[in-house]
């Protein structure tokens, strides 16, 4: 129920940059950053969430800031919207390393990426950055957001519906229907677009969304409680076909979304998978 409310708020909250952030390039860099410095798996999710809500909140600052400067006239003082752009793009790279630090910290004291760790990194980019400028970048991050960075990841939704699920009497190999949704939850990320893409062509069953549509399917997008339940669904599905319909059952009535809207984004991220939109 926690996690339905947090969901929930989430979107109701939504920018209409949401998504922005989370190109496949983005992602992929933090991934395999995430596995150089040998973080667990709701790190790099951690990390991939914590550095789009920081963007869209800077992004949103910045351009505010730019409309006010020229309300005032006061185009001596301030900054330029193309050096703002520039500022951005050049420390990039930056936010990113230290929104994986911040993510390493919340998942694993033990295992935490310090200051060292990320110059060492920083440098073999040919970045000359201090260890002062890196705490300074973390600092930037944390006020942003107004130190609110333990967000909830799809992962944690997965984890808990797979419990849910067990709990309720759904007898599924546990250990190796986790490893497939963590694999698939990977895949979800690094092909986001275009499964959901697919998915949103399936909804409206037309090849050509218009912008109200699109603009509408962006909750859709972001909603981690439909990931979460799409991901489990087409994991028993590969792992086990012949539970596939209980467990869609299941998740219909643990947390209210359709068996429809499950099956049309199991069989778009399939689709994917395969490479095929064979039925």
């Amino acid at each position: 129920i926690h996690l339905a409310t947090e969901n929930e708020q989430y979107l109701s909250e939504l920018s209409d940059r949401a998504g922005c952030f989370k190109e496949t390039e983005i992602v992929e860099f933090i991934f395999l950053l995430s596995e150089k410095w040998h973080l667990d798996q709701s790190a790099r999710y951690q990390a991939v969430e914590l550095l789009e809500r920081f963007m869209i909140k800077q992004v949103e600052q910045i351009c505010q800031a730019s409309r006010e400067n020229v309300k005032s006239h006061e185009q001596g003082q301030g900054s330029s919207w193309s050096s703002l752009k520039d500022q951005i793009y050049d420390t990039f790279v930056l936010r990113v390393v230290s929104c994986v630090q911040l993510a390493s910290k919340l998942s694993l004291h033990y295992n935490r990426v310090n200051s060292d760790t990320a110059l060492k990194f920083l440098q073999s980019l040919k970045y000359s950055y201090t260890k002062q400028e890196l705490l300074e970048s973390e600092l930037a991050v944390l006020k942003t957001l107004r130190f609110q960075i333990n967000v909830a990841t799809p992962l944690a939704y997965v984890e808990l519906l797979l419990e849910v699920l067990g709990h309720n009497g759904c007898l599924l190999p546990a250990k190796p229907l986790h490893q497939m949704c963590l694999q698939l939850l990977d895949f979800s990320y690094l092909t986001r677009d275009a499964i959901y893409d697919t998915l949103l062509k399936i909804a409206i069953e037309n090849s050509t969304p218009s912008k109200l549509q699109l603009a509408k399917f962006l909750t859709v997008k972001e909603d981690f409680m439909l990931l979460a339940v799409g991901i489990i669904s087409t994991s028993v599905f590969i792992l086990n076909p012949g539970h596939w319909k209980q467990v869609v059952e299941h998740l219909n009535w643990i947390t209210g979304i359709t068996s429809q809207s499950i099956l049309e984004l199991s069989y778009a991220v399939l689709t994917h998978i395969v490479g095929s939109t064979t039925p």
